[in-house]
């Protein structure tokens, strides 16, 4: 080979092979946040990338600059963003707001409880710069004019106003002029659907003349018609128990109240035999008079036979009936007194 050819081929290899040698970046991969734009796909060694975040990301301290290396690859950058944050909104009146974060893209939905109108965006966003897209929302309560007064009756607000407005929740208590009667709601307020509730009216209402109750008496003897509210006393005869209330009174239906009855007092239904009555123990024929009033407990005594023992059994007398227990037997005449159930030994 001439010596001319030699020489330049010895010098195309030596700038051939640096060139060569070097490996070209492709484009870096990014975390999360991190913004795409601007980059290029190939990068050649010795090239310096800046890194940024993108809009709505905060980068964290730390080297954000990476450089291609000769052997193709980038090196390591500590840059990391996160995701900006917007404050948590105040808590709503008379409202909810339902959501799940507060970071950027994050939104909360707002909604007023019953009576209440929502004022404002009912969904806010946070925005890339920490701020929410609108302020929180108001809830304002619905709208009333004034209660509609029965026919002679007035209402009596909760609270003292001025003006010719109420709103939501405010009420009062209705009244009617005496002698007559308030029929309806006692109660007015004004509702979500911006009305007030349904009035009550003022009516003349009376009952009948009160009646008579078997075994027993009224205090008053005045047959007439009765107003509301007024009363009628009830008692009973000698040995029946009441049952019931003392004294009824005429509704504002123009019924009377439930009456009373008289109940009446029992028999102890045995010829012979020991009773418990009133914690004391009697023979049934020193039991005199042989008597308890409705609603009062006797004990008879029965016979267990397997035992050989006695046995007090209760029983209660109901409106003059007296159910002797089925374990009680009536004893002989011939049997000693000592062998009857209330006087062995008790079970």
């Amino acid at each position: 080979m001439a010596p001319s050819l030699s020489l330049l081929l010895i010098c195309l290899l030596a700038l051939y092979t640096p060139v060569t040698s070097k490996k070209e970046c492709g484009r870096p991969s990014l975390g999360d946040g991190m913004d795409l734009e601007g980059l290029q796909r190939v990068y050649s060694p010795g090239d310096a990338v800046l890194l940024s975040c993108k809009r709505g990301y905060t980068p964290t301290s730390g080297s954000r600059t990476i450089i291609c290396t000769a052997s193709g690859h980038w090196t390591k950058s500590r840059l990391k963003c996160s995701t900006k944050s917007c404050s948590f909104p105040e808590t709503l009146d008379h409202g909810d707001m339902e959501l799940v974060d507060i970071v950027y893209q994050s939104t909360i939905n707002y909604t007023c409880h019953e009576g209440y109108i929502l004022q404002g965006a009912s969904t806010i966003e946070c925005l890339y710069d920490g701020q929410w897209s609108d302020p929180p929302p108001k809830c304002t309560p619905v709208i009333c004019g004034l209660p509609p007064i029965p026919k002679y009756g007035k209402i009596v607000y909760d609270t003292k106003f001025t003006g010719n407005i109420t709103v939501f929740g405010f009420g009062g208590t209705y009244e009617c002029l005496p002698p007559l009667v308030l029929i309806g709601n006692e109660r007015g307020s004004c509702s979500a659907n911006g009305d007030w509730t349904e009035p009550p009216e003022c009516k003349m209402v009376t009952c009948s003349a009160p009646t008579d109750i078997h075994n027993g008496f009224m205090t008053i003897h005045d047959k007439r018609e009765y107003g509301f509210k007024e009363t009628v006393r009830y008692g009973c005869n000698v040995d029946y128990v009441l049952d019931g209330p003392v004294e009824i009174e005429c509704l504002k239906t123009g019924d009377w109240s439930i009456k009373p009855a008289c109940r009446a007092p029992c028999k102890v239904g045995i010829t012979r035999g020991r009773i418990l009555y009133n914690e004391r123990t009697f023979w049934i024929k020193d039991f005199e008079p042989n008597k308890i009033l409705h609603a009062e407990v006797i004990s008879v005594y029965c016979m267990n036979k397997e035992k050989k023992c006695g046995y007090a059994v209760s029983t209660q007398c109901i409106d003059g009936k007296l159910k002797i227990p089925e374990c009680f037997e009536e004893p002989s005449d011939t049997l000693d007194d000592n062998s009857l159930p209330a006087e062995i030994a008790q079970c």
